[in-house]
This record gives structure tokens, C-alpha cells and sequence, in this order.
């Protein structure tokens, strides 16, 4: 699946179309996800205890994951998703003007390596 949590998508079909929102949790097994305020479903829940009430509560339904583009950081448009190796790393790439889709990822993982490497420096010493 190449929808990711955290990311953002633009819906294509449905009763959501053209709306776009961020992906809260992704099922890759089912190939479904959530997205935030996307598919937004009515649910009858009853109350446990004496103290609760019962009541018409609103909840976020998953929807299929063919059924939306990711939208590229750098662009703002919604693109398919391809895949490069950089650095030895199978990385996420824009198709329409080949950004990474992936910078958070890659934004932490060098930041966590240069911290390590001062450490290696004065363990030597």
C-alpha cells in the first residue's frame, strides 16, 4: 500500500470527492485507511453505566485506499506514488515532479545520525 499514516490525501470518489485530509490510520491488510473527516458515519451508542448518556455519536468510517492520490509537499497536487532507491533505501517519489514523499522520515533519520556520530567521536577520544 502506498498511502502512509500522517500523510495527506485527496479523496477521488464517493460522497467526499475532491475533499482532501490527513490519514489517520492505515489497514494495509484490508488496503483501507481513515482519513480526518472523511466517510463520516452515524453511530447509535448506548449507555454503559448510569452516569453516561446515550446518544447519536458521530465516527470516522475507513474508506479504500485506491480511492484517493496522495498530495505531494513540494507540488500541492495529487500524484501517484512511485518508488526509488537513494541511499540504499526504497524511498517514495513524487510522479509529477519527482520530490521525496517521504522528507519527514528522511529529516529524522539524518538528524538522529548526526547526533549519533559526535557521540561515536568522543566515545574514540
Amino acid at each position: 500500500m502506498k498511502v502512509k499514516k500522517n500523510d495527506t490525501v485527496y479523496v477521488l470518489t464517493g460522497k467526499d470527492a475532491g475533499k482532501t485530509g490527513k490519514v489517520l490510520t492505515a489497514f494495509p491488510k484490508e488496503n483501507r485507511i481513515t482519513v480526518d473527516g472523511i466517510n463520516i458515519q452515524k453511530k447509535h451508542q448506548k449507555a454503559r453505566s448510569a452516569k453516561e448518556t446515550s446518544g447519536i455519536v458521530d465516527q470516522v468510517g475507513p474508506i479504500d485506499a485506491s480511492n484517493v492520490l496522495v498530495v505531494c509537499p513540494e507540488c500541492g497536487k495529487g500524484t501517484r506514488v512511485h518508488h526509488s532507491i537513494v541511499d540504499g533505501k526504497k524511498v517514495r517519489v513524487c510522479a509529477k515532479c519527482g520530490a521525496s514523499l517521504d522528507a519527514k522520515q528522511e529529516a529524522k533519520s539524518t538528524k538522529a545520525s548526526k547526533a549519533a556520530k559526535p557521540a561515536k567521536k568522543a566515545a574514540k577520544k
